[in-house]
């Protein structure tokens, strides 16, 4: 359940030192606030027994745990996990919000059709109750107004400025998708963005080339809808990767330079 902004404003700015000093992670120096600590036990979340084996191999080069706590997700909170591709972060989100919170994972038709995908989510939906699949193009999905608490957007930031004949993606209006998200959050919400690193260009050739994104592009894109980016955390920074690599090239793949941003909509 998201605590009301300005109640945690007064207190904030020691939390996240004190989180900084605990993790390594590192608040930019522009944050306005941090979330309070959540009730939520991440690792239980994590380590609890039932996941699948290649989801839970991922664990240490994604740090699950200690992104969610740093996202300052809350137990009883209502998520959306925007194109949550093959339930990573649903079934962790699923176990950590608890038996009063909600996951609505959100997936284009195409990529959840095959027998694999449905067999792997019923898996998922099966141990976790709490979460929801829901197939829909990125550019029709509509959250209700004020409903969510916490959207994640991990790794998948970039796809909004993807199209691909091959796998029937259509391009897309980042600004659009971005506004319904905003009209979805409710005031004090929070949106987790983690993306891989991109250099400097224009945005979709970028994106094709490399599926990665410029950080400035997200920060300004967020703005401009109207969220105020609140922290950032360097738990995923690589200064030797290769920003011209592809992600999906085994040399970087799981190793890249990777932006980690809470944005949260004003109260």
């Amino acid at each position: 359940m998201r605590r009301p902004f300005l109640i945690t404003m007064s207190v904030s700015i020691l939390v996240l030192s004190a989180c900084a000093m605990e993790s390594g992670e590192m608040a930019s120096a522009s944050s306005l606030a941090a979330s309070s600590p959540s009730p939520s036990n991440f690792t239980q979340a994590v380590s609890a027994p039932g996941r699948d084996e290649a989801d839970a191999k991922l664990d240490v080069s994604r740090k699950p745990a200690e992104v969610l706590a740093f996202m300052g997700l809350e137990s009883g909170d209502a998520v959306l996990d925007i194109f949550a591709g093959g339930g990573y972060y649903s079934e962790i989100l699923g176990r950590a919000v608890g038996p009063t919170g909600s996951v609505i994972a959100v997936n284009p038709p195409q990529f959840v059709s095959s027998d694999a995908a449905k067999a792997k989510w019923a898996d998922v939906t099966g141990r976790q109750p709490n979460v929801s699949l829901v197939a829909a193009q990125l550019y029709e999905y509509a959250p209700d107004a004020e409903t969510l608490d916490f959207a994640m957007m991990h790794l998948i930031y970039h796809d909004l400025y993807w199209e691909s004949e091959q796998y029937k993606v259509k391009r897309m209006d980042p600004a659009a998708f971005l506004t319904k998200l905003y009209t979805g959050m409710k005031p004090g919400g929070i949106v987790a963005v983690i993306d891989h690193v991109g250099g400097a260009g224009e945005t979709r050739a970028v994106v094709e080339k490399t599926h990665r994104i410029n950080p400035d592009v997200v920060r300004a894109d967020f703005a401009r809808a109207g969220f105020v980016l609140e922290a950032e955390s360097n738990m995923f920074t690589n200064p030797a990767d290769d920003l011209d690599k592809n992600v999906f090239d085994m040399a970087v793949r799981g190793k890249t330079d990777r932006f980690t941003m809470r944005f949260r909509k004003p109260n």
